[in-house]
């Protein structure tokens, strides 16, 4: 199966952002109305919802609504307000040993991976990997804040934003660790999540968010898809998420074991994970070096595709993803 990712560079909204929207709303909108169009939350109450808990976004959201079209259905889903549920299985670290760092490695169904990555300057210079056309899945600001999700675990939704959006804003209007706490914690989320974060002072940490429960923060650098005992054994069982946590805990225990070998360890199982066939497996790796304010985008028994935010190169790379313990082949 072939995977591509597109880096794309572009100040403020405008016609790039727009042609990625075009290509991908087909698909998101089959999503968004998946559970029937009387099941999403109208439009004026998603707007409110935007103005009261994340008024930054405004300017940028009535851009990019304008972009999309300026329907009613589009302003719906660019808000993000209650989505339909969806999950995926992530690890993540924070470091703060020869470098600061914050690795993840992202695992989702290959065929509805949105594959851009974007370096906007809307509110400050941000680069991440996208998601719901202008939500991340990760990123990093050039004050150096890397923030990343996980799926928490549990299966139950409410009313609140999808993460992608919130990872977004978190990028857009803070600069360290606390001021993104602060937020976050504030925000109604419609899922159960993690989110794992450090600055460029090297603090970090890790909060577990539900709809149903109130933030828990931790002071914690590692998080998987569980929030401290599982909830889900099923779920547990096939993404072996404890496992993996117990992984990254021995590597963070040993004080010896710098960058380059976490990173080693984060492109083999069990935090790789091949299950490509069962549609769930390791999409990529990435490095936020905090440090460099650089980004490293790895696949096994490869050169990194590196990207930063003083020599960003737009292009394509394209993965082609094995099935079953093979090598992966990547080309550019």
């Amino acid at each position: 199966m072939l995977l591509s990712l597109h880096c794309v560079e572009e100040d403020n909204p405008g016609q790039k952002w727009q042609a990625l929207f075009n290509k991908a709303w087909p698909l998101y909108r089959q999503w968004f109305l998946s559970e029937g169009i009387q099941n999403r939350t109208g439009y004026l109450t998603s707007l409110k919802m935007l103005e009261t808990y994340m008024p930054e976004l405004i300017p940028i959201y009535e851009q990019l609504t304008a972009l999309a079209g300026g329907g009613d259905l589009q302003a719906r889903f660019l808000s993000m307000y209650s989505p339909p549920p969806y999950m995926a299985g992530c690890s993540q670290m924070a470091c703060h040993r020869d470098n600061i760092f914050l690795i993840r490695n992202y695992d989702y169904n290959p065929a509805l991976f949105e594959g851009n990555m974007l370096y906007t300057k809307w509110l400050k210079p941000v680069i991440g990997i996208s998601d719901c056309t202008w939500g991340l899945l990760d990123g990093m600001n050039a004050d150096g804040l890397a923030v990343s999700l996980a799926f928490g675990g549990r299966k139950i939704s409410g009313d609140g934003f999808g993460i992608p959006l919130m990872i977004r804003y978190l990028l857009e209007t803070s600069s360290n660790v606390n001021e993104a706490v602060s937020k976050l914690v504030c925000i109604p989320i419609h899922m159960v999540y993690n989110v794992t974060l450090i600055d460029a002072g090297g603090n970090y940490a890790t909060v577990y968010l539900s709809p149903d429960r109130e933030p828990q923060v931790t002071y914690h650098p590692i998080a998987t898809n569980h929030q401290g005992i599982v909830e889900w054994p099923e779920y547990a069982a096939l993404t072996a998420t404890v496992e993996r946590k117990e992984v990254m805990e021995r590597m963070y225990a040993n004080l010896f074991e710098n960058e380059e070998f976490i990173t080693k360890k984060f492109l083999e199982p069990p935090l790789f994970n091949y299950n490509y066939e069962k549609n769930f497996g390791t999409l990529y790796t990435v490095n936020y070096r905090v440090s460099q304010k650089e980004i490293l985008i790895h696949w096994p028994d490869k050169e990194p595709f590196k990207q930063s935010f003083y020599n960003f190169t737009e292009g394509v790379v394209a993965i082609l993803l094995p099935t079953g313990k093979k090598p992966l082949q990547v080309t550019k």
